[in-house]
């Protein structure tokens, strides 16, 4: 599977171009082959959310909202808040995108979001409950794809951490049975800062934030998603081509690198846990 739109191939002589300009260590875009496009990340640009955070990643664009109601815990985690990530992908971000229930790229896109952030315990969910097993924080993360210029993972996750990050949780009080809000809020408990870096096999070439015509062109995309003290917490593999084991250990020494590039971008990380 892949959140690759299904588009038509390059041309023939664009896609030698291509292999061309990565024998010399460039891409068509004037970019090394490790280096990513500018990055611009805004928070806190829905006044009616919770939290949330917009993404520039070269020309893709993702906008996260956070919003967090009360409800009971799962019944298999009663001491445990609730995370719930949902992904869209607009069709005015990508001719192929259309409207209608979530189809399995915008299932695919927010697991793998989901999956950085539980797996690096990004959110403290233990902290989230209210009563054990009957109420809890309920925080959705909903992703918004405005613009489709390939790496929707990596422009999706660096805005849903920022997007926590932001987002104030209501604080409420037990009073016997009766839950009541007190009009106060405190910073949600965002305790790590995961980073994924996606990197794209071209020939045999490995580039970092695949531009869409660089994902065309792949025979593989790799995300790896490290925490701020440089472990991995998760790794989706994409495409129908392979990685060599050489590639693989060059794969995660890149992102490890990468990683602590954007992650001195996150708004908020910085002067909570840095």
């Amino acid at each position: 599977m892949s959140i690759t739109p299904q588009t038509e191939p390059l041309t023939k002589i664009k896609s030698r171009q291509m292999i061309e300009f990565l024998k010399s260590g460039k891409r068509l875009d004037g970019r090394t082959l490790t280096q990513h496009r500018n990055v611009k990340i805004e928070a806190g640009v829905i006044g009616k959310a919770e939290g949330s955070a917009q993404v520039t990643l070269g020309n893709t664009r993702v906008l996260v909202g956070v919003k967090i109601e009360t409800g009971p815990p799962y019944s298999d985690t009663p001491n445990m808040g609730v995370l719930t990530v949902n992904a869209e992908l607009l069709p005015l971000a990508h001719e192929v995108f259309e409207p209608g229930p979530p189809d399995e790229n915008s299932i695919e896109l927010a697991r793998v979001v989901d999956r950085s952030i539980r797996e690096s315990k990004a959110l403290d969910l233990e902290s989230l409950v209210i009563i054990p097993a009957k109420l809890a924080y309920v925080v959705f993360v909903d992703i918004y794809i405005l613009n489709h210029d390939g790496n929707l993972f990596d422009a999706s996750e660096y805005a849903a951490i920022s997007a926590l990050l932001n987002a104030k949780l209501p604080v409420v009080k037990v009073e016997g049975e009766e839950v009541k809000p007190t009009g106060e809020f405190k910073e949600l408990p965002v305790r790590e800062c995961p980073i994924s870096v996606t990197i794209a096999k071209v020939d045999e070439a490995l580039l970092v934030d695949p531009t869409l015509e660089e994902e065309v062109m792949a025979s593989a995309k790799i995300t790896i998603t490290t925490t701020s003290t440089g472990k991995i917490c998760a790794i989706q593999k994409s495409g129908g081509g392979a990685f060599t084991p050489q590639e693989i250990l060059e794969a995660q020494r890149i992102a490890r690198s990468k990683a602590e590039e954007i992650r001195s971008l996150i708004p908020g990380w910085g002067g909570r846990c840095g």
